[in-house]
């Protein structure tokens, strides 16, 4: 299966230098949505070498005429590798803050990769993959568009972090999907069904993982917490809930259809401007593939 073109779109490596030395753990004002995005902030740190060995195990797979997925291939490792290092970088700031008692549940979510990596097939590894990323590109789209009314007033670092790395989720949105029809071995019909599995896999194994971590930062926080102040963060979380899961329905259709191509997703509003902003402001260095 040939990569898919993208008319005057570029991937880029980019290198920022985020400062997280004052951030607060609660860094929006709705602070419940900042701890669920908190709790999401631990899946990067592990997933991501995740990818990047089943990605390195697939490369040398790949016919050698397909020079430009392997171009792209090399630059997504080295976008998943700035992404890693930056949230680990905020999850160290959460253990001093008071939430060291997230190491052990991060080890044992390392260990689930491990045990990945060590006995599932590479058939496996490249379904989940590319599950993770149909559901990254749909994190950018909430991160520009749903998510501004929460993010109005935010703390800069965590929330430029968010767009950052969201908005190269998007730039590479095509590669795993590229990747998992080259190597995946079965007919179109095969390969169609194996990719909702592992899309399925993909969105329980996380989805569960992220709602448990949600659960018990919050259960932190509101243990120190008033009658009062209680109730209140009760009614902030529902409605944080509300706007986060607004269009998930209409994602999840979209990426199970059989017709489904990650290069026609539409463009999120404000990604391509933002990002041009983003490297004036953070971005020390670049590396570039044209297209």
């Amino acid at each position: 299966m040939a990569p898919k073109v993208h008319k005057g779109n570029k991937m880029k490596v980019r290198f920022p230098k985020f400062d997280f030395s004052n951030i607060r753990a609660r860094w929006a004002p709705n602070g419940e949505f900042a701890q669920r995005a908190n709790a999401a902030s631990l899946i990067p740190a592990y997933i991501e070498p995740y990818l990047l060995k089943v990605m390195i195990k697939a490369k040398p797979l790949i016919e050698p005429s397909k020079t430009r997925l392997v171009e792209e291939l090399d630059i997504f490792i080295k976008q998943e590798m700035q992404h890693c290092k930056q949230h680990i970088a905020f999850n160290r700031r959460m253990h001093e803050l008071g939430y060291a008692w997230l190491k052990p549940i991060e080890r044992d979510y390392e260990a689930t990769y491990k045990r990945f990596l060590e006995t599932k097939s590479l058939r496996f590894n490249l379904a989940y993959c590319e599950g993770f990323e149909s559901l990254s590109a749909t994190a950018c789209q909430l991160y520009f568009e749903d998510y501004n009314e929460l993010l109005e007033g935010a703390d800069a670092e965590p929330t430029d972090m968010w767009r950052w790395h969201l908005a190269e989720e998007f730039e590479h949105r095509t590669v795993c999907s590229d990747v998992y029809h080259e190597l995946s071995g079965l007919n179109p019909i095969f390969a169609y069904f194996y990719r909702i599995y592992g899309y399925f896999y993909a969105l329980v194994h996380l989805g569960r993982f992220q709602m448990m971590v949600s659960k018990k930062l919050l259960e932190h926080d509101r243990a120190k917490m008033t009658p009062a102040e209680l109730k209140e963060s009760l009614v902030r979380d529902k409605y944080a809930r509300k706007v986060m899961g607004r269009h998930f329905v209409s994602f999840f259709f979209q990426i199970c259809s059989p017709f489904y191509d990650p290069a026609k997703r539409r463009e999120p509003q404000g990604y391509r401007a933002y990002l041009e902003q983003f490297e004036k402001k953070y971005d020390a260095d670049r590396e570039v593939v044209a297209a």
